[in-house]
């Protein structure tokens, strides 16, 4: 790497860092009023000990050379447990630059699961569950398909390799579908279905978090190219061309099926094209890119309402828009491809989309159960009516008697029918009486 590369790739990596901040106001603006705190802290804390976890044995595991030696590799060797070594070799400005930028990937994956288990799981149990979850989930993903000797990387067919540029696989398949796992196991909040309220309790905190998000992955995509080059360019361009339709998909969907185009919608349209462009952004022409953003927006306005049907809490859509955009950007990506397009292509995608979604679920799900029949996930029934900032963090998010005017609550749940105010009481209310 030249100099200007780990220039560039470090202003990328503290781009990366800021989503995970955009993230919690964008999913804490989706939440009721008593919890908004929880949110952005079950966000916040991944910060802390995923950079931990990374330079004890993370790094090692994910980007190690592979334990299998040639190819093949389910996880890297532990040669750098606590950066052992990285100091003193001839190319480690460029290990330590690559080291920084994937970190910033370890952060914000475990956080993203945080928006399917909104206002009813311990703090201390989501603490841990991250803590396994890397360990031995994303750890060995990232390894799988980035690592050297990976074997979702080395997979070929007719000399072609998977394209995952910066994470469709590794980041947005593998944490929507252990959001979807961990639901199964943490069950619904009280007054899932029930509540008609339903609603966000701050949309322009909503917007915020997603502008942010925005502008982070552009870090999250060119900086995947590691050098300041035409590839990160035409990332970057697909980027922002991609995400601009997948908005206006969302809302020509929403217009359709509800008859409104709201903020909500508009700020997830965006996230579902940044999630589908992600993986093949690299790979297509800027036609292609709208192509996928135009899908991944229709397709994932659909898709947040699948939860009604089927039944499982997905409280902020991560399953909806994560999985759901993953998935679409994965695969449309094996024909779109510049010059390697086609069914042998589309054929690697779903094989390597299969194996992060099976073993994700599986591992997920015996984490999850595991934490539940230990320490419990979930938080009892008085924490979850009252509202979890209170109850884990001795805080609320807002302090209303300093203005002179009433508590407020709102609730919850992600993307929902339009609804009008309940009236229930409030978390402090209900204390009260």
């Amino acid at each position: 790497m030249e100099a200007a590369d780990i220039a560039f790739v470090v202003i990328c990596a503290a781009m990366v860092m800021l989503m995970t901040p955009g993230l919690a106001f964008f999913y804490g603006g989706m939440i009721r009023v008593k919890s908004a705190l929880n949110m952005l802290m079950m966000c916040f804390i991944a910060t802390g000990i995923s950079s931990v976890l990374w330079v004890l044995y993370g790094w090692s595991i994910a980007f190690g050379t592979d334990v299998n030696g040639e190819g093949g590799g389910i996880f890297g060797n532990l040669d750098f447990i606590g950066f052992r070594g990285m100091l003193d070799l001839d190319n480690s400005p460029e290990l330590l630059t690559i080291a920084l930028f994937q970190l910033m990937f370890a952060v914000l994956t475990p956080a993203l699961i945080s928006g399917a288990l909104a206002e009813r799981v311990k703090f201390s149990a989501w603490a841990l569950f991250i803590a396994v979850w890397v360990s031995i989930v994303y750890f060995p993903v990232a390894h799988w398909v980035w690592g050297e000797g990976g074997w979702i990387g080395g997979l070929e067919i007719d000399g072609r390799e998977v394209i995952d540029f910066a994470g469709g696989t590794a980041v947005h398949i593998n944490a929507g579908i252990a959001a979807l796992a961990a639901v199964l196991v943490i069950g619904k909040r009280i007054g899932f279905k029930k509540d008609s309220g339903m609603r966000p309790h701050n949309l322009p905190m909503v917007l915020l978090g997603a502008a942010l998000l925005w502008f982070g992955w552009f870090g999250f995509n060119a900086g995947s190219e590691l050098a300041a080059n035409g590839t990160a360019a035409l990332m970057a361009l697909n980027t922002m061309v991609a995400t601009g339709t997948a908005v206006l998909g969302w809302l020509v969907y929403e217009r359709l099926r509800y008859g409104a185009y709201t903020t909500l919608g508009a700020a997830s349209g965006a996230i579902g094209g940044l999630v589908a462009i992600t993986p093949a952004g690299a790979d297509v022409t800027p036609m292609g890119a709208m192509a996928i953003g135009l899908v991944s927006g229709a397709v994932c306005a659909w898709a947040v309402g699948l939860k009604y049907k089927l039944g499982y809490d997905d409280s902020l859509d991560v399953v909806g828009v994560h999985l759901v955009g993953g998935i679409i950007g994965t695969l449309m990506v094996g024909f779109l491809a510049i010059e390697v397009g086609g069914f042998a292509q589309f054929a690697l995608q779903a094989i390597a989309a299969a194996a992060v979604l099976v073993y994700s679920f599986v591992v997920t799900l015996l984490i999850a159960l595991a934490i539940k029949h230990t320490i419990g996930f979930r938080a009892d029934e008085d924490a979850e009516l009252v509202g979890l900032d209170q109850v884990y963090h001795a805080e609320s998010g807002y302090d209303f008697s300093q203005s002179g005017g009433g508590s407020a609550t709102g609730s919850a749940g992600g993307h929902a029918p339009a609804a009008t105010q309940t009236g229930e009481k409030t978390g402090e209310e209900k204390v009260d009486a």
